[in-house]
């Protein structure tokens, strides 16, 4: 597949390459992009980045290596950076203490930008700051395009459009389960999650967590009512799926997916794929039992609630690993990451049907990050995807079919069915 022609120095920078998951990023680009590709990786160390270009070599030995850009988090440098180059990777966090730079930079210039935050209030600030600049300039920005939250949203689409195909119809309901996830965090994560709750005032969180706070266009349709059991226990039996507990990443995973639904009713060049009117989205977790998926709700609740205290945030500051350490990453090879989806179609001739979406891989939640970013930005430089985006603050899943495909050439596995059901959706 042809690159696109954009007269930069570079197709794709990793900034904070020497980092956890932007070291595991520039090395998945080693293994698996195109041999001709033309990449830097850019960070402070010297030294730190000629030892990753010497992992990268070893690798790969018939790759074009990358070159070595240093910068530090300012504006001037990171300025310079973003316009040697048509996509800016960003592994650099907490977002919300070290984010904003580079994603103003990337606006201004006409720079593609993709990060893998999964803080919420963070992108919902930077869409209300610098959307209307990227549509200007045409810099297609991408964020929370790693764990959080690009599986949910692929899934999610992968689920609507079998629903198109198969029936010829929209979608009613999605329901994600994160069946599988065995990965220990790295510092990074940690980091963020504590900086996120001490960093945001509480009206600012709550807001972020409403439904459609990243959506374009508003959207009245109340979500599906839980059981009373439901309310109360956090466990949630839904037929097509197992047995079902909050999940940690709910939250963030669903604002992306809500605004992939509000993009994909404004925005032209996407209203094809349109979800629906009545499209809904919810997520939780595989628990093995009701104790457990009790335990592991009220677990969640308590935590986030402690988190608030400042108190607390530095007694468990003290057992975390620090930022660009994180699990071993030759035993995180065997992790293995699984989630599954239900879609009802919108369809009166359809009612006892449900399409079954399933996507797994092998390997840590860093590697898929890896794999997202990396493979996301070879997508957006693909020439045949051109007029899909054209400027402003997108999701992964508008990236549509290519990236998927993609993907499933690096291990990521995508299969949907369609199933019979007696009753859908009954809690």
């Amino acid at each position: 597949m042809p690159f696109k022609r954009h007269g930069r120095q570079y197709d794709i920078v990793v900034f904070g390459a020497t980092g956890y998951t932007g070291r595991l990023t520039a090395e998945h680009m080693a293994i698996n992009l195109p041999p001709d590709l033309k990449w830097a990786v850019a960070g402070r160390s010297e030294d730190k980045l000629s030892r990753l270009v010497a992992r990268c070599k070893s690798l790969n030995p018939n790759l074009v290596q990358p070159e070595i850009e240093l910068c530090n988090l300012n504006h001037d440098e990171l300025a310079a950076l973003a316009k040697k180059t048509f996509c800016l990777i960003t592994a650099v966090g907490p977002y919300a203490l070290h984010g904003e730079v580079a994603f103003k930079i990337c606006a201004e210039a006409g720079t593609h930008y993709l990060d893998c935050t999964p803080e919420v209030p963070w992108t919902l600030e930077m869409i209300q700051k610098y959307e209307a600049t990227a549509k200007v300039t045409g810099a297609c920005m991408i964020p929370q395009c790693g764990m959080e939250s690009a599986p949910s949203d692929l899934l999610t689409w992968a689920v609507v459009a079998e629903a198109r195909s198969r029936f010829s119809s929209q979608i009613a309901d999605v329901v994600m389960n994160i069946h599988q996830l065995c990965s220990l965090p790295s510092g990074g994560t940690l980091s963020t999650i504590l900086t996120f709750f001490g960093h945001y005032p509480l009206k600012v969180l709550r807001r972020s967590i409403e439904p459609y706070a990243l959506s374009p266009v508003p959207n009245n349709l109340p979500l599906p009512r839980r059981s009373f059991w439901s309310s109360i226990t956090g466990v949630h039996k839904i037929p097509g799926l197992p047995l079902l507990s909050t999940s940690i990443s709910a939250k963030a995973n669903e604002a992306i997916v809500f605004r992939t639904w509000g993009l994909f009713k404004q925005e032209p060049a996407l209203q094809k794929e349109f979800y629906g009117p009545k499209f809904t989205y919810r997520e939780f977790m595989y628990v093995p039992g009701p104790i457990r998926g009790m335990l592991m709700h009220y677990l969640i609740v308590m935590g986030g609630y402690l988190m608030l205290l400042g108190p607390f945030r530095a007694f468990v500051r003290l057992f975390v690993f620090e930022p660009g350490d994180g699990p071993d990453t030759e035993n995180a090879k065997e992790d293995v990451i699984e989630l599954q989806a239900i879609g009802k179609p919108d369809s009166e001739s359809e009612v006892n049907k449900q399409v079954f979406g399933k996507l797994s891989y092998i390997g840590s939640m860093y590697y898929l990050t890896a794999a997202l970013l990396a493979e996301a930005a070879i997508t957006m430089l693909q020439e045949d995807n051109g007029t899909r985006l054209t400027g402003g603050v997108y999701t992964p899943a508008c990236l549509g079919q290519a990236y998927i495909n993609r993907l499933q050439e690096v291990g990521f596995k995508f299969d949907l069915e369609i199933r019979n059901v007696d009753r859908c959706f009954e809690l």
